[in-house]
């Protein structure tokens, strides 16, 4: 979690309930994108419980206000959530346990992409890096080791 929460302004045209403010709340104290499942862990821990029904259906109202940006992962397997701080990101996702880490730049900035049709127009992209992180790497290395 972040060591110092951004408050957001509550939106236009989105009714302020308490389910949807702890949703908020999570998501302004996190570091990193969250599934659905970690935000309503967060819920529980902090002791006020949201359904995880209730989480998609306000995540799915904040994305359409534009309040979150819905990133998939891993295939599509994977839907994570993150305020919508107007910044350009990308992540890695490790393989093994889902950590998902910011990458420091975008892979795309000096990349000039040959499109057949001269005449496309790139409005956007998606970048999706995926592998294992150190923790996930050093335990298939130990499980490697005991097998041979």
């Amino acid at each position: 979690m972040r060591e110092k929460e951004e408050k957001t302004a509550w939106p236009d045209g989105i009714k302020k309930t308490k389910p949807r403010e702890r949703v908020l709340s999570v998501l302004e104290g996190a570091d990193r994108p969250l599934s659905a499942m970690d935000i309503c862990a967060q819920t529980e821990k902090d002791g006020s419980p949201v359904w995880l029904s209730t989480i998609y259906r306000i995540l799915e109202l904040f994305e359409q206000k534009a309040l979150v940006i819905k990133t998939t992962v891993l295939n599509n397997d994977l839907a994570v959530y993150e305020l919508n701080r107007h910044q350009h990101k990308h992540y890695a996702v490790c393989m093994g346990c889902h950590k998902i880490v910011a990458l420091q730049n975008c892979p795309m900035e000096r990349f000039t992409p040959e499109i057949a049709d001269r005449d496309f127009h790139v409005l956007g992209h998606k970048v999706e890096l995926f592998g294992y992180c150190r923790e996930c790497s050093v335990g298939k290395e130990r499980k490697k080791g005991e097998t041979d």
